[in-house]
């Protein structure tokens, strides 16, 4: 609203001069103001003295500014509303609500910033990160060929080609990158404490088997078995086929025996295949110890049930197999990448074939104990 160019004591002192007596007309003309104007003043100023007139004063003035605050407090309460749909937890994202502040609502930097709660040094501040162009090609282009690997497993492969970016920075662009892994539907895990599994000590002591059943895209169903070394995770085998007996199950071991001498101990679960006449005559035959695990306890042979899953979610469930030949030689292909270019976690980055070489081929030099709910010494493999 425009100023007035009297002041309230002059506004009352206009007023006592008409009150005295003079006409309205000479009191406006002697002030300069027009009688709109004078009865203005007589509407809002008649009757008062210069005290009530400046307590008025205030009154407006106060009034004035609890407006202001209130319509300050819807405004940042709506501005909060919107910014309550993002996550203000980095300072990227603060950076962003203040922006949106600004732009959306008309909001100063500083209100905005204090609204944010964030200092104003932190959005104005420019990041001086050298340019990582490289290292987001390689990492999409990896990601892109191993798509169910993780940033860690990535970095790996990098380290091999020369690249040794820090963990902290390869996780920003990963995740910058929208790499971050899909996971499948979740299962029940088991409840309760659980008994770590003895270590072997050297490769070629402990071998585990399990076996693992996919369809064709013709819907015909085909097993394979699984043997894998405990110690340098290797894949020992991978046998696929529509029907997997006990008597096929002894002649694959005994061609792997050939190649790789004679384990210590091989643990399996209670399958029919792997309690067979032909497994305990076979185990009798070459005096290898064969261990059961106890019934419904797959975590005691969880060497090869983790094998299983990286299995499955890396080729089975990535791949339609068209016949048999087809499975067999896609199996064949991931076996030796799995050995000897897919670095291993649990290895230190290492592939399973890196460990073995690492190490000379021989016997256990003692039995490795295996700890298990259920006893199992009293089943003997006996005919």
């Amino acid at each position: 609203m425009k100023r007035s160019r009297f002041s309230e004591e002059q506004i009352i002192a206009i007023l006592k001069e008409h009150e005295a007596g003079m006409p309205t007309a000479d009191v406006c003309r002697w002030h300069g103001i027009s009688s709109a104007t004078f009865y203005k003043y007589k509407a809002k100023f008649g009757g008062l003295d210069v005290s009530e007139a400046r307590r008025l004063r205030a009154l407006e003035d106060e009034n004035a500014k609890l407006k202001k605050l209130l319509a300050e407090a819807i405004l940042d309460n709506a501005v909060l509303k919107d910014l309550t749909s993002k996550k203000m937890v980095t300072p990227g994202a603060k950076r962003e609500a203040v922006a949106y502040a600004r732009d959306h609502h008309g909001l100063s930097e500083r209100r905005a910033c204090s609204l944010v709660g964030v200092s104003r040094r932190v959005i104005r501040y420019e990041p001086t990160r050298p340019d990582a162009g490289a290292l987001r090609q390689r990492l999409r282009e990896l990601a892109a060929e191993r798509r169910r690997f993780g940033y860690r497993r990535l970095g790996y492969l990098l380290v091999r080609e020369g690249m040794r970016p820090n963990h902290k920075k390869l996780l920003r662009i990963y995740r910058e990158e929208g790499l971050r892994v899909r996971r499948r539907g979740g299962r029940k895990r088991a409840l309760g404490t659980r008994v770590p599994m003895a270590l072997p000590q050297g490769p070629n002591q402990r071998w585990s088997l399990d076996f693992v059943s996919d369809s064709l895209v013709c819907g015909r169903r085909f097993r394979i078995l699984c043997i894998v070394d405990d110690f340098t995770r290797e894949c020992l085998a991978l046998v696929a086929d529509t029907s997997l007996s006990g008597i096929r199950v002894a002649r694959e071991l005994t061609t792997l025996i050939g190649l790789r001498g004679k384990p210590h101990m091989i643990v399996s679960d209670n399958g029919t295949e792997l309690t067979s006449s032909a497994i305990l005559r076979w185990s009798q035959e070459r005096q290898v110890e064969w261990h059961y695990i106890a019934p419904g306890k797959p975590m005691q042979n969880g060497f090869v049930e983790s094998f299983n899953g990286r299995l499955r979610d890396a080729c089975l469930n990535e791949t339609l197999f068209t016949s048999l030949a087809h499975a067999r030689f896609v199996l064949m292909a991931w076996r030796y990448d799995y050995n000897h270019v897919r670095p291993h976690s649990k290895l230190g980055g290492q592939t399973p074939a890196e460990i073995a070489g690492q190490w000379s081929w021989g016997h256990a030099p003692r039995t490795i104990a295996i700890p298990s709910i259920n006893h199992h010494e009293e089943a003997g493999l006996y005919l």
